[in-house]
This record gives C-alpha cells, structure tokens and sequence, in this order.
C-alpha cells in the first residue's frame, strides 16, 4: 500500500466534504464489484460491500442492475458471478493509507490509519487494515 497519491486520485479528492451524486456512486458501486477478488459470492457477502459505498436500497439494487447491465456480474439465484479480466484491486498502487482519526466504513471502529481504495470514479474508505481486505475480497 502506498502513502503517495497520484494526480488522478488528487482531482478526486480535492474536495473531501463534496458528497458524490447518485450517479458517481453507482459508477463506484459498479467498480468495487468489478474489482471483488472471487468468482462467486452470495448476494448478502456482495451487499455487505455495496453497503460501504451507500446504504440506500435503491441505490445497491441499482448498482446491481448496472453491474450486470455491463456484465460485470452474472446473477445467479442468490450467487452472483464475477466476470472481469483480472481487475483485481492492485494493492501497491489503488490502496493509500492516510494517518489521522477515522472511523472505518465497514466496521464502524475508531482507526489512526485509513486505508483508501483509489478507482477510476472515485475513492473508497476509510477502512481498517483488515476491513479493507474484506471489502477487496482478499480475505
């Protein structure tokens, strides 16, 4: 992981505070999925990740629909399928850590490092050491 940010991840965050619209966290939503680190993955272990971008029902079901609009995903009963090419979250370069006070986006505790997972719409954290695994799909 890196403490170093790019340019990319520069322009996105240059305002911290600005809330992303609907459509950015679709595209956000849609990225994660695309990024998951298994082929399969029952719908409730997916929501569980879609919950650390919005907590809107209609937002996640409209997540879901573009992920496999775009064949991201494949749904299959209460599985969902995984297609993508090896777009696995590149640890060394996509997750930055910030040291400050945070609370982590999936579990709620207090952290002193934030781990931030950089994607092409946006950034995603922040999240403990362990959480941010989870989230990737790495644990």
């Amino acid at each position: 992981m890196t403490r170093e940010r790019n340019d990319a991840t520069r322009r996105r965050s240059a305002d911290p505070d600005r809330k992303p619209t609907r459509e950015e966290t679709v595209e956000l939503g849609v990225e994660l999925l695309a990024h998951l680190e298994h082929e399969t993955l029952p719908l409730p272990e997916a929501i569980d990740r879609i919950e650390t971008v919005t907590t809107s029902p209609s937002v996640t079901r409209e997540i879901l629909d573009a992920a496999e609009k775009r064949g991201v995903i494949d749904r299959e009963n209460v599985r969902l399928r995984i297609r993508r090419g090896g777009t696995y979250v590149n640890f060394d370069s996509q997750v930055i850590a910030r040291d400050g006070h945070f609370e982590c986006r999936r579990c709620g505790a207090g952290i002193t490092t934030g781990h931030f997972v950089c994607f092409e719409a946006g950034e995603l954290g922040p999240f403990g050491s362990s959480c941010v695994r989870k989230v990737t799909g790495r644990e």
